[in-house]
């Protein structure tokens, strides 16, 4: 684990980090679709995604859910570190969307490492900068963009996370993402499909 994170980290966090990090932290391999964190649980760790992908949702009083951002490779959830230093019940929920390798982080060392290590310091306001800007990107998405384009954008997002023009997934399962019916997903698709877009499969999208 040591090695896999100086390859990865060692050009963000300084050696003696690295160490700490690779004693104190659990490290946790789970499934595609693995419930993380629940709306209403207490966080009592901070991840640190190693590779995968996961989504991170935002509930309403009717249990419908929206998606807010993804989390890659390097990245860390800014509202999981506000729930952990306010000791705040969670108010999302994350899942995995691929096979994911991460290492949970004890809160106790995440103000510990603040002070300590100024990289660390620093890799936790970009976090927190980098999914403001996600978050704000979703916001506008919402807004001003029509639900063809929402579901485009949606679409390119998930080729660059699994890397991969052929997806995976279920006309339901996109509009619970994106919070509206299957009904409108079907036929947004099809009308994509009509424009050359992509091809409808029995068990993926294809994105041309």
């Amino acid at each position: 684990m040591n090695q896999e994170l100086r390859e990865d980290y060692g050009f963000q966090f300084e050696p003696e980090l690295i160490d700490e990090i690779s004693r104190v932290g659990i490290l946790m391999e789970v499934s595609e679709g693995t419930d993380l964190i629940k709306p209403g649980e207490y966080i009592k760790s901070m991840p640190l995604l190693l590779s995968g992908s996961i989504k991170i949702m935002r509930p309403d009083e009717e249990g419908e859910e929206l998606l807010l951002y993804h989390l890659e490779k390097g990245d860390t959830c800014a509202m999981t570190m506000t729930c952990c230093m306010g000791n705040t019940k969670s108010e999302i929920h994350a899942i995995t969307e691929t096979p994911a390798k991460l290492l949970m982080i004890p809160i106790g060392k995440m103000e510990e490492w603040s002070s300590k290590y100024k990289t660390w310091r620093n890799f936790v306001f970009s976090s927190y900068h980098a999914r403001m800007m996600e978050l704000l990107e979703s916001v506008d998405n919402i807004a001003f963009n029509n639900m063809d384009e929402r579901l485009e954008n949606y679409l390119e997002e998930k080729v660059k996370i699994i890397n991969s023009k052929h997806i995976h997934i279920t006309h339901k399962d996109i509009a619970n993402d994106l919070h509206t019916s299957r009904v409108v997903i079907s036929r947004l698709l099809k009308k994509m499909e009509n424009n050359k877009k992509i091809k409808l499969h029995r068990s993926f999208i294809e994105v041309l």
